[in-house]
């Protein structure tokens, strides 16, 4: 076999400059302002960022766009007549901005629609209880359905399950462990003595691996229990999944086909779950009114601001559309898409005539597995070919900290060039990290990243998002910090303009990935996933 010299030659050279730039770049502990040549004296007077700050603070839609969105959408369930409704209503905003805009099919999934969950306990005692049927539920038919509930049984054995599971018939099985505390651990960290807070971590570890062993010992796994348990005649699977955070849970999609499944609050469902354990045999009344449309299309809205000089090279905005659906999406992704439409709208008004295309993607079913987005990198690679740059947010209401750059060689030198003319009071937020490493999924930039564009995640501050926002039944209106995405507006819109109005390309050039040390071989870069067409209907 012949060697290449001259390819081992100029992977070395391309290794050694990786490392160079990887050490003298990587800038995690600073941020933007702090680094020597960027603090605020350095910012750069510029009338169109003067202009786009002034439409911003002066003349912002964000509170409407919120409005009109969150509340009088709603949640955007993949497949849902919301989603449908949320695609037609951007597509007329951008229509009323002077903006061309169209729904894009990219597959279909299973149709769902989410009406009225009523749950009371009727005995011993009369009390409403908060919960919800999870997505793609089935419905009980239009009847409310009322049983007593029972606790899944901790069995020996697969077998001495299966001589269990006849008692589940007419009855309502809770299937989650009986959370110890309802107080989440900074609750306890402000208030709580060092002993108790031990002492109650503990009693949650031991319950918890008590409860996962139960659930093995039954044979099944989360997934094929909810089945085994319907078809063993039980009127529905009671559950609760805690986001660990004062009354919030999480919500996800149902596991069974016939009878409902229901997520009761923390409070609530240790309180049913109390009643069982202790004999008192209480009853439940459910009503769960969710509807099955059959198959139906999917689509990403697409909006663009046509390039005057290189109309075929393309500046893209990015942002999923779908939420799950115990909230209103609010901050996943709500804010993202309030950014990226206000970014749009400020661009139009101040630069009407870019020189590279403007597009935003509003990506369907990022939360099944970014497929809107990896459907939309399949079907146009015309527009991933010839990316100057995609920014995407995804992370909450919070202002934009981080900036990475994601594995490309060269991100350091344009991204910190277009950062100069950041207003000094928003770059101050932003730590940078460059050259950074290629990210392999978590929102819809990855799906460009994989094929090799140069696709950046503008991360943004926590404002307690994993617990109290992420896939809750609290992800609403009133979460959103409409300052912090203002300032994403105005950051969002300024990246753009000035990825447009480069002279140069962006290069495309990767660094060199380290070895894996599991594996002993040089890292990967991500490669493309092919989109699920066609979702939720097995």
């Amino acid at each position: 076999m012949k060697t290449n010299t001259n390819f081992l030659r100029n992977s070395h050279i391309r290794y050694m400059a990786s490392l160079f730039v990887m050490v003298a770049f990587c800038t995690t502990s600073l941020t933007y302002a702090q680094r020597p040549g960027f603090g605020p004296a350095q910012s750069i007077k510029d009338p169109i960022v003067d202009a786009i700050v002034k439409e911003a603070t002066e003349n912002s839609q964000l509170e409407k766009l919120a409005h009109e969105l969150m509340d009088g959408i709603g949640p955007r369930l993949v497949g849902s007549p919301k989603m449908k409704q949320a695609n037609d209503w951007a597509v007329s905003k951008y229509a009323g901005w002077g903006i061309s805009a169209r729904n894009e099919k990219w597959g279909e999934w299973r149709g769902w629609d989410r009406g009225i969950t009523h749950v009371d306990m009727i005995s011993p005692w009369v009390k409403s209880l908060e919960g919800m049927q999870l997505a793609w539920s089935p419905s009980t038919g239009g009847k409310t359905v009322t049983g007593e509930t029972i606790v899944l049984a901790d069995a020996a054995d697969s077998i001495a399950f299966q001589q269990w599971l006849p008692s589940v018939k007419g009855k309502f099985v809770l299937v989650s462990m009986a959370q110890p505390t309802g107080r989440p651990d900074y609750n306890w960290d402000e208030f709580g003595t060092k002993e108790s807070i031990e002492k109650m971590k503990k009693n949650r570890t031991e319950l918890t691996q008590a409860w996962q062993r139960r659930i093995t010992k039954s044979g099944y796994n989360a997934r094929t229990l909810a089945i085994a348990l319907e078809e063993a005649g039980a009127l529905g699977v009671i559950q609760s999944n805690w986001s660990q955070g004062f009354g919030v849970n999480k919500i996800f999609s149902a596991n069974t086909k016939k009878t409902p499944t229901i997520d009761l609050s923390l409070e609530d469902y240790s309180l049913l779950f109390r009643l069982t354990e202790s004999g008192s045999k209480p009853q439940i009344s459910v009503r769960a009114d969710s509807k099955e449309t059959g198959v139906q299309p999917t689509f990403n809205t697409i909006a663009e601001i046509k390039g005057s000089e290189k109309p075929d090279e393309y500046v893209i905005l990015s942002a999923h559309f779908d939420s799950w659906d115990g909230g209103t999406g609010a901050t996943d992704n709500g804010t993202g898409t309030l950014t990226m439409m206000e970014a749009m709208r400020i661009l139009k008004k101040i630069l009407p005539n870019p020189k590279r295309t403007i597009l935003v993607g509003h990506w369907g079913s990022e939360e099944q597995g970014l497929n809107g987005s990896r459907a939309f990198v399949e079907d146009h690679p015309e527009i991933v070919q010839n990316m100057q740059a995609l920014f995407n947010q995804d992370n909450g209401t919070g202002r934009v900290s981080n900036i990475s750059g994601q594995g490309f060689l060269h991100s350091y030198e344009y991204i910190s060039r277009w950062l100069t003319r950041v207003p000094s009071d928003i770059r101050q937020h932003i730590t940078t990290n460059f050259p950074g490493s290629p990210g392999g999924g978590g929102s819809d930039f990855a799906s460009f990243l994989a094929a090799g564009a140069p696709a950046f995640s503008l991360s943004s501050l926590g404002w307690s998002y994993g617990n109290y926002t992420w896939h809750t039944n609290r992800d609403t209106y009133d979460k959103i910090v409409f300052d912090d995405v203002r300032n994403n507006a105005i950051l969002t819109a300024i990246l753009a303009y000035m990825a447009s109005e480069d002279n140069t390309k962006t290069s495309r050039e990767k660094i060199v990935l380290p070895i894996n040390p599991r594996t002993g071989q040089p890292g990967q870069w991500p490669t493309p996933t092919k989109a699920t067409r066609k979702g939720g209907l097995n």
